[in-house]
């Protein structure tokens, strides 16, 4: 396992982190497993083994029971590993149990820490906007909560790009905290977090934390556009599917393929190398896995120690590739004299 910054902070985290979504097996978490303490405990202990000590949860996964669970299943082993959750969904009907206001923020982190079972949140994440909410309200709440010891380090969650540069901008003309990172959609499957936020990343020093990067098990190579039907209860390519959104499904048929071709050269299966794929990619520091088996969970802790070659990274590169967005475009065409590295993120493949 390899390790790595957390943007521009000293906190050093795994490539890849422990999810929990499936940890409980209620509202949120129905559709991803019905993982108990006891379960939950070896799935921790499999990725402890492996060198995994992050591990990812939110106080809407299950309602709750997601943190309690953790909590439960790690017991004095807590200060072995990085907790990180999440804030800002509805916990109850109560018209101010939602938000990024100072009231929710600061009861809700309560919350967590007493389901955790723990006195501090190493990672306490804003889990989505709230353009209703000042950012001076949120970063403050997020402020009394650091200086209390409560919570270590910030960071943000399904933001645009502009949200995160308003946020950044706040926290240095105020004196608040600043995040550190941002978990993200990011896949083969839809890459357009490269339009924006990957480039926002390197610029400003976050680290990235990648949810769902096999795409809700799209990537796994269970799913191929002939010959093969979706695992039994499965909810893929149907009208149930809303996470992430499918655009075209020839192209993301395609993209399996290259993924299986290449799995099949190298030994591995299709979600290693879609893993692999990730973890090589600029300002991720590490992909978020969950499994709702043990054996699924095992496969995907062994792209950690896979590493593509840059043949392969172009296959896939070519083959998920989607159209510049403008000004990018404009911007390929007209300006590459003056590019930074962040620019090139996004421009350097379409570009001479």
């Amino acid at each position: 396992m390899n390790y790595r910054q957390l943007g521009n902070s000293g906190l050093r985290v795994s490539t890849i982190t422990l999810g929990t979504m499936g940890f409980g097996g209620t509202g949120w978490a129905s559709p991803v497993g019905q993982i108990d303490v006891e379960g939950a405990r070896r799935q921790i202990g499999l990725a402890r083994d492996a060198g995994v000590n992050m591990i990812d949860t939110a106080n809407v996964y299950s309602s709750g029971l997601s943190e309690e669970i953790l909590g439960k299943a790690l017991g004095s082993n807590r200060e072995h590993v990085l907790i990180a959750t999440k804030v800002r969904f509805p916990m109850s009907d109560e018209p101010n149990d939602a938000g990024l206001s100072r009231h929710h923020i600061i009861s809700s982190a309560e919350a967590s820490l007493k389901r955790l079972g723990t006195d501090h949140i190493d990672l306490f994440q804003l889990h989505g906007w709230d353009g209703q909410t000042p950012l001076e309200e949120t970063l403050g709440a997020l402020d009394f909560l650091v200086a209390s010891g409560k919570v270590r380090y910030i960071g943000a969650s399904n933001f645009s790009a502009w949200h995160l540069m308003k946020a950044l901008a706040v926290s240095e003309r105020d004196g608040l905290p600043r995040f550190v990172s941002q978990q993200i959609y990011y896949s083969l499957q839809a890459r357009e977090a490269e339009n924006e936020l990957v480039p926002v990343s390197i610029d400003q020093g976050l680290g990235i934390l990648v949810w769902s990067p096999l795409a809700g098990g799209l990537l796994s190579g269970k799913y191929r556009r002939q010959g093969t039907d979706a695992p039994e209860g499965s909810r893929h390519l149907s009208g149930d599917w809303s996470e992430p959104p499918i655009y075209d499904q020839d192209k993301l048929y395609d993209t399996i393929e290259v993924l299986i071709e290449i799995g099949s050269e190298r030994g591995v299966s299709a979600a290693q190398i879609a893993l692999a794929y990730l973890i090589g990619k600029p300002a991720v520091t590490s992909v978020i896995v969950g499994a709702r088996t043990e054996a699924q969970l095992a496969d995907n802790l062994a792209s950690a120690n896979l590493t593509l070659s840059h043949d392969e990274v172009t296959r896939l590169d070519a083959v998920s590739a989607e159209p510049l967005r403008y000004p990018y475009w404009h911007q390929a065409g007209n300006i590459v004299d003056r590019l930074s590295p962040a620019d090139l993120s996004l421009l350097g493949s379409h570009i001479g």
